[in-house]
């Protein structure tokens, strides 16, 4: 049988080689200089724009952009194809494109006083072609939202332990905040004490797990599991909640959820060094933890000890199973072509348009030199694509499911925890241990993306209404601008259409449309740092971002068509796989969208090639850059 080491070796050699050489390389193509000033130190005002120190800040951005994701898209694709087309994609696609992609978007903004992509490209191309890139982001930023809360809400069901050590360290970040920010406490000391403090979290939550309201089935949580709200009744008077344990939106869950965007509203309306820098910091250990740990445990256990199960691959997981896919797949899902869909599918774990909007939002306003953009920008996005490694690991040593091969979130995300528990026992790790902690190192992830992604959705409203007095605007005003990129306002919104969209019942197919707006997102990305690269200086190459641009808009514009004309179109209104008006109704509202997002990026393509082309075909002199 073959052992999971392979997967691990394959990765970390290609990721080496593209850190070493090729992200040296980019460092050296966009003149990275500490000499200059960036925008955290020239613009600070203790809101948005605070420098950081480089661990604190590759903390916060890696455990902003490393979301559900890059675990669900490559165990689903690892069930659907095998493990070896996933495998590849994630292992060469993640240096050549992923990596370049977030690094580009991090020094383009960085060299454009922090702003957003959408700026960057309205400062060559215009003010329309920035507004449209900008509502094309709020689009996926609010998918975002709505899909990382749904996560959330499944993962502290199925581990209730989770739940409890997500409130501690949320806790300890806020008090480690205070201590560096106003007590001016001494880093290191407060780093040990703080971070010994998450892992103590782990242990409570062990001892204490915690849930909203009981399980559908009797038995499913740990013995002990203080259920809080239990004197309510079974929760299934609760919104989108269905009492079955076929379903996902179980009354936890749908309790979790609003429970999460209210959480996200309010940390995002916070000064990032209340709760963002801070917390992501103090996350960044479990999360290093988890991925770091859970490849030193296949290491060792392949090589050293015996773990409680064979780190092989499970039979149930072939290498290869078809261009159109598993038998389980075929038979739940319709026919799944590997190409355009696999690459949709593990989406973040390889690229991700979502990350330019962090690089480009949060983490470029808080970089303090500008040679931290190559480890946080190129080796954070390796960091991810070590955890989408990490999660074909572990389904290779748990085996397929049926919902993992259908797709299914729930059934994607207890077989992270589960197969990474097995794994860390090769560390002398129980069992009962490793679980919930790899699910708290999940949920970890998923917290900081999405309140980072609700902080993101207020900066493209900003840009888009105007954005004097943003900081401080509350959006509590009768003005529709106010309201629209207020602090407080903006999140809130966001997270009442989100909150709309999962407890629609039609939450499923939200995946394939937020893994094919974010992918298109990557290519406008891409776009924007060509741009950018052709107006700056005539002799810059542009194959580093124009060929991986190129890619991604012909897979992801064939991927939304085929969600358009052949999952909703075909198989619900033509073949009436479909129940009810309300689902014929969002079959139509998820093929309009799908077809908006099309037009809107095919048009920023057809404009971005057209100033390219003027610029590169003329003989006038290539336009700097400037901060003005």
């Amino acid at each position: 049988m073959t052992s999971v080491i392979w997967i691990v070796v394959a990765v970390l050699s290609t990721f080496t080689v593209g850190y070493v050489g090729y992200s040296r390389y980019l460092s050296r193509f966009v003149e990275l200089d500490n000499e200059q000033e960036t925008p955290a130190h020239k613009y600070e005002d203790g809101q948005e724009y605070v420098p950081a120190k480089k661990p604190v800040l590759l903390g916060h951005h890696f455990s902003s952009i490393a979301g559900g994701a890059p675990i669900v898209g490559p165990i689903t694709a690892g069930a659907i194809w095998g493990w070896v087309p996933a495998l590849l994609w994630v292992a060469i696609g993640n240096p050549l494109m992923g990596a370049v992609h977030d690094f580009i978007s991090l020094s383009g903004s960085m060299r454009h006083e922090g702003k957003s992509i959408g700026y960057i490209i309205g400062e060559y191309v215009g003010e329309r072609g920035k507004n449209m890139l900008l509502w094309f982001a709020f689009l996926t930023i609010i998918l975002v939202v709505a899909v990382f809360a749904l996560v959330v809400g499944i993962v502290l069901n199925a581990f209730p332990s989770a739940a409890t050590a997500s409130l501690v360290y949320i806790a300890l970040a806020f008090a480690f905040g205070v201590y560096l920010y106003q007590l001016d406490g001494p880093f290191l000391p407060g780093t040990v004490l703080f971070v010994a403090g998450v892992f103590g979290g782990v242990w409570l939550g062990i001892q204490y797990p915690m849930a909203l309201f009981p399980a559908v089935e009797a038995g499913t949580y740990p013995q002990g599991t203080i259920v809080l709200l239990e004197f309510l009744g079974n929760g299934a008077w609760l919104p989108g909640a269905v009492v079955s344990t076929d379903a996902i939106l179980q009354p936890n869950v749908a309790a979790w959820v609003p429970v999460i965007l209210v959480y996200a509203t309010l940390a995002s309306a916070l000064p990032v060094w209340v709760l963002l820098q801070p917390r992501d910091y103090l996350s960044s250990f479990l999360l290093y933890s988890g991925v770091g740990g859970a490849l030193l445990a296949i290491i060792v256990g392949t090589f050293i000890t015996t773990p409680v199960e064979p780190l092989t691959i499970d039979p149930s997981i072939g290498a290869y199973m078809g261009f159109f896919g598993s038998d389980l797949a075929i038979g739940e899902r319709g026919i799944t072509p590997l190409f355009p869909l696999l690459f949709v599918t593990i989406a973040c774990g390889t690229i991700s348009g979502f990350h330019s909007l962090v690089s480009s939002g949060t983490t470029a306003k808080q970089l303090n030199k500008e040679s931290d953009a190559r480890l946080i920008g190129y080796g954070g996005m390796l960091g991810e694509g070590l955890l989408a490694s990490v999660a074909i690991s572990t389904l290779a040593i748990a085996g397929s499911t049926t919902a993992a091969a259908g797709g299914g979130i729930g059934g994607a995300l207890p077989n992270f925890a589960t197969g990474g528990g097995i794994i860390l026992t090769s560390l002398g790790i129980p069992q009962r241990f490793g679980a919930p902690f790899m699910a708290l190192v999940l949920v970890s992830f998923l917290l900081t993306s999405t309140d980072t992604a609700a902080r993101l959705g207020r900066y493209m409203m900003e840009e888009i209404v105007g954005t004097q007095g943003s900081g401080t605007s509350t959006g509590f005003s009768t003005d529709l601008g106010s309201l629209a990129k207020g602090r407080y306002t903006n999140p809130a919104l966001q997270s009442l259409i989100a909150y709309a969209l999962v407890i629609s019942g039609e939450w499923v197919t939200l995946w394939a449309l937020f893994g094919g707006a974010n992918q298109l997102l990557a290519a406008l990305a891409l776009l924007a740092g060509t741009v950018w690269l052709a107006n700056w200086d005539e002799s810059k190459q542009l194959a580093s971002t124009g060929i991986p641009m190129t890619i991604m808009v012909t897979i992801t514009v064939l991927g939304l068509s085929w969600v358009a004309l052949w999952d909703n179109l075909y198989q619900k209104l033509i073949l009436g796989n479909v129940a009810g008006l309300s689902g014929q109704i969002s079959a139509v509202v998820q093929m309009a969208l799908a077809f908006v997002l099309i037009y809107l990026a095919l048009s920023l393509v057809r404009i971005g090639y057209d100033n390219i082309t003027s610029v590169r075909g003329s003989s006038g002199a290539a336009v700097e850059p400037s901060d003005d």
